[in-house]
């Protein structure tokens, strides 16, 4: 079965395949030749997942899914959430983001937070939502090169390692795109049995 993933975002697309079996492949945008900046103006997490997965459903006639995710923090009233990626300004740079967040949590004792990720699945013409969430704290300094977005600052609950610290087979078991794709993996797993 083959499967477009509705982002221009490689290494998401490398880290959410290592999780599928082989008979799923995973496309990217650029693999159908889709070069358009999908818009994003949902105010929510599932809204933009949906707007996402839509626009490549309504334009291409394929099966496909996209995913948004927002980093929660409880200090700044859930911010950055559905702006994560672009939380310091429209050229999405994740170290200026990075450091935005460090500086309004400055001196701030709470810094408790949690990724979220919402998949939005378009098949067969009907659409289905999957939800993974991470809990965990914002660190006060960077730590680790892997990774992308916030994982340098983002400590999940149980470890004393950051996202970035960890290796990809590591940050997959655990982290919210990770838990949303093994929700997405077992479903597509499910229609294969019931056929």
């Amino acid at each position: 079965m083959k499967l477009i993933f509705a982002t221009h975002n490689a290494h998401k697309a490398k880290e959410i395949q290592k999780m599928l079996p082989e008979s799923i492949q995973i496309l990217t945008l650029e693999e159908i030749g889709c070069f358009d900046e999908i818009p994003e103006t949902a105010d929510t997490l599932e809204g933009n997942a949906s707007l996402k997965s839509s626009f490549v459903k309504d334009h291409y006639g394929v099966n496909c899914f996209a995913d948004d995710t927002g980093l929660e923090i409880e200090a700044l009233n859930g911010e950055p959430g559905v702006l994560s990626a672009r939380y310091a300004g429209e050229t999405k740079d994740p170290q200026a983001n990075m450091d935005l967040v460090l500086s309004r949590l400055e001196g701030n004792s709470n810094r408790k937070a949690r990724f979220r990720t919402v998949i939005s699945l378009w098949l067969n013409e009907e659409e289905y939502l999957f939800e993974g969430i991470v809990d965990g704290t914002i660190r006060t300094e960077r730590s680790g090169a892997e990774g992308f977005g916030y994982d340098p600052i983002f400590q999940p609950d149980g470890y004393e390692i950051t996202f970035a610290e960890m290796s990809m087979d590591e940050k997959n078991k655990i982290s919210h795109r990770g838990r949303a794709v093994q929700k997405l993996v077992d479903f597509l797993s499910q229609l294969k049995l019931d056929k």
